[in-house]
């Protein structure tokens, strides 16, 4: 079943970040003649974020946009930003939308794809406090690295991948970084702590304070300005900054309502889709951090990765063109740049996959992952011929011991 546009069709995204761009772009690059209408909450066109805790922060380069600004004019999409969808009616495939100066409008839609992505979870009971961040936005950023300009110690709530490139970024800037996260070792939720060991080596060794295995109590601030983390041990870390990450929830809110199903938080959360991105109301897709897609399998997953975002995008748009039947999902694959290594990992990894690290020369790695004897992915650091070559038996089981032999 598909949901093959006319090509009058009116096409609403919700969401002006990459996974809207890349469906409109495949809309149009597909033929579709229609009107596609872009409806993004910031004031900016829309711009990469993964640069947002590397090179903005350290460089000081402002926004990367995706398009060039004469793209949407180019491309007949009539981008809306300062715009935020605030309800949604499938019944009457409609939206309502608030504009920033508080007016709003209808906007009818014959196919709606949602694309807004995540949101940080802030730190309790810090709301107001000088010198405390979280990084989504552009604005996020450029306030981070203004306070990192002060020199200075940060400490770096959360060693996601989020939070490892942050404290990486505000090291090069020449702070003093402390990094806290609960698990054993950064990364430890995404790869596991064999992995994670090795990348707690690669911060330890640029002088980073990796505090793994310990919790945050609170955010200690004096008249409104930050200045220091008091660990679940008791000790207090003085900070001039901090940098939380301790993870992001999907934008779902304006859904409330809806009828739009949403995925439980067990499988991760977020709009519950089927293979195509599809939701469970006619004309409904979504994509994205924000989407919960069914994989061929008939496993739930919701994925944080910009490659991800990529394909489904062009999964998305062939769905509404007709075409679903010819695109092919790829290898998952997700990278993190960490001072001058390239993490890669491709392919399905769980914490408790046994792990085979076949080459480490003490500070570029590459490990193999498996489940019940079988290759499920790959991860590397400044191996990037090696991963990649990989991918091919990815796509087909394939024993590890054919990898390792």
């Amino acid at each position: 079943m598909t949901d093959k546009l006319a090509p009058e069709a009116t096409v609403v995204i919700v969401g002006a970040g990459l996974g809207g761009v890349r469906v409109a772009e495949n809309l149009r690059a597909g033929g579709h003649t229609g009107p596609v209408v872009m409806i993004g909450a910031e004031a900016h066109p829309p711009y990469d974020r993964p640069p947002l805790s590397k090179k903005v922060l350290t460089e000081a380069i402002g926004r990367v946009d995706l398009k060039a600004d004469e793209f949407y004019a180019d491309s007949s999409i009539d981008l809306r930003m300062g715009e935020r969808v605030a309800s949604v009616d499938p019944g009457a495939k409609s939206v309502t939308v608030t504009k920033a100066d508080g007016t709003s409008y209808t906007q009818d839609y014959d196919a709606l794809v949602l694309a807004t992505g995540l949101l940080p979870r802030p730190f309790p009971g810090v709301a107001g406090v000088d010198g405390v961040f979280t990084l989504r936005t552009v604005e996020d950023a450029q306030r981070i690295a203004e306070a990192a300009s002060a020199g200075g110690q940060a400490v770096v709530i959360g060693a996601g991948f989020i939070g490892c490139e942050v404290a990486a970024s505000l090291h090069t800037l020449g702070l003093a970084v402390t990094l806290v996260e609960p698990a054993p070792t950064p990364l430890a939720q995404a790869v596991g702590t064999q992995i994670g060991a090795l990348v707690t080596r690669q911060h330890v060794e640029k002088g980073v304070d990796v505090r793994a295995g310990i919790g945050v109590d609170e955010i200690v601030a004096e008249a409104g300005k930050v200045i220091g983390v008091r660990l679940s041990d008791g000790t207090l870390v003085d900070a001039d900054l901090v940098v939380v990450g301790i993870g992001s929830t999907p934008v779902v809110d304006y859904l409330d309502g809806s009828g739009i199903e949403l995925a439980s938080r067990e499988v991760g959360g977020g709009v519950a889709c089927n293979e195509v991105g599809r939701a469970g109301v006619d004309g409904v897709y979504a994509l994205g951090d924000m989407a919960n897609w069914r994989d061929h399998g008939g496993t739930q997953r919701r994925a944080e990765h910009w490659n991800h975002t990529v394909e489904q995008a062009a999964i998305v748009a062939a769905a509404l063109l007709g075409t679903d039947h010819a695109v092919v999902p790829a290898v998952p694959y997700f990278w993190s740049d960490q001072y001058d290594l390239k993490i890669q990992v491709l392919g399905w990894p769980k914490p408790d996959d046994d792990v085979h690290i076949v080459d480490d020369d003490g500070h570029k790695w590459l490990a193999y992952f498996s489940r019940d004897g079988m290759l499920t992915a790959v991860a590397g650091a400044g191996k990037i011929g090696a991963v990649m070559k990989t991918r091919p038996k990815l796509v087909t089981p394939t024993p590890i011991a054919d990898v390792l032999a």
